[in-house]
């Protein structure tokens, strides 16, 4: 069945456009939060229903929001709600693998198989580093005919289920990209093996693991992994994509099963539990030192045509060379999450000290516009970005896909 392509960008890249429009304005001020709520505020009037940020600067936080968090109640987004962060969920992943090899459970450097030998059918060794660094050469994702085909799959199939093995085994049923170690392509696939491991080595649950190893040591109260429940109690906002013809308006998506995910992008958390998590994280109270070293050590990350990008990715977390926006200033860490009706961005600085999490509530069918000021709004809390034009007609990312193909969206 042909699929009807058009590849949803977890990653955030700069194109040429956006770096050389921003590129000639002031830089490295310290921000106003008053530009944060700027490009919300337009990244709502490019037709995304809702947008929201939380802030941290030392003791200083700050929440803010633009638009609606329900289409129906018109009721604005709550920033102390849950919402689904997507591939953020990598970085949790990353953590914890990564508190295991500091443990000696296993090195970096072992294989995959031989943790968990007849799970992957290549020949061709695979190491733990490898698969956190999206260096595995591992598919993408699952296969063309589990993933969705249509914009309308997108909302007939909410309910489809897979277990974690069987993602796995579905994904690995295609052919290696490339000899692992010599090339950099998103995988997650890696992720979901990942997850596996971490079941293998603690002789529990994923979800048991992250529970007691990081959510409950950490007091993240808001934040859990669903599995297969596809709802979404105590919703920051709801979520949204534009499926049909606009006169059937949008489709309230919010209502998932993400299982797909498992590893991946499956977590639930709140924006102000994120922050808290990359606070501890990159603050050094989560993983030995040397590992955090090493999760912060990074390779580039090109584009699809391999481009340089601005972007770098290290074990489980993403580095994005904030200089391309704002000359002079420093690099932020985060990740970036991509779902049907949640978009999401979570910045941070060397030690977590200065942080942004913000998400939008319609995501694969929002265009470059509304992207693209969801991007700044971001930014903003890091320095004073130069005002875009009014209209951005290229897309200001180069797509490195979370969700694998994914359909037209009218």
């Amino acid at each position: 069945m042909r699929q009807i392509l058009r590849r949803c960008a977890v990653v955030l890249t700069c194109s040429t456009l956006l770096t050389s429009v921003l590129s000639t304005g002031a830089a490295t001020a310290a921000p106003e939060k008053d530009q944060v709520q700027e490009f919300m505020d337009r990244t709502v009037a490019a037709g995304v229903p809702g947008v929201f940020a939380v802030t941290r600067d030392g003791d200083r936080r700050w929440r803010g929001s633009s638009g609606v968090g329900d289409v129906r109640t018109e009721r604005e987004p709550w920033t102390g709600g849950r919402f689904r962060i997507g591939s953020v969920s990598k970085t949790f992943t990353g953590a914890l693998v990564l508190q295991l090899a500091g443990e000696g459970e296993f090195g970096l450097d072992d294989t995959i198989q031989e943790h968990l030998p007849g799970l992957l059918p290549y020949d061709e060794p695979i190491t733990i580093r490898q698969l956190l660094q999206h260096t595995s050469g591992l598919p993408r994702d699952l296969p063309p005919e589990h993933t969705w085909e249509s914009a309308e799959e997108i909302d007939t199939e909410r309910f489809a289920s897979f277990t974690p093995r069987e993602v796995v085994k579905l994904s690995a049923s295609q052919p290696l990209r490339f000899r692992p170690g010599t090339d950099w392509a998103y995988s997650n696939t890696g992720f979901a093996v990942l997850g596996l491991l971490v079941e293998e080595v603690t002789e529990t649950s994923l979800k048991r693991a992250l529970r007691h190893r990081i959510l409950w040591p950490l007091g993240l109260h808001d934040t859990w992994l669903p599995g297969d429940f596809p709802f979404l109690p105590l919703a920051a906002t709801r979520g949204y994509e534009q499926l049909y013809a606009p006169e059937r308006g949008l489709t309230d998506v919010t209502t998932y099963n993400y299982s797909r995910f498992f590893g991946i992008g499956n977590v639930v958390s709140s924006a102000q539990d994120v922050n808290h998590f990359f606070r501890a994280l990159l603050g050094g109270k989560l993983l030995h030192p040397d590992m955090l070293a090493q999760m912060k050590r990074t390779v580039p990350a090109p584009g699809p045509n391999g481009e340089e990008t601005g972007l770098r990715y290290g074990l489980g977390l993403m580095e994005f060379d904030l200089g391309r926006i704002c000359p002079g200033a420093e690099p932020v860490r985060g990740h970036g999450g991509d779902l049907p009706g949640f978009g999401t961005w979570s910045w941070h600085d060397e030690r977590g000290t200065k942080q942004v999490t913000t998400a939008i509530n319609k995501n694969l069918s929002a265009g470059p516009q509304a992207k693209g000021m969801h991007q700044l709004a971001a930014f903003a809390e890091f320095c004073r970005v130069p005002t875009p034009p009014t209209t951005l007609t290229t897309a200001p990312v180069a797509p490195l896909p979370s969700l694998g193909p994914v359909p037209a969206i009218p």
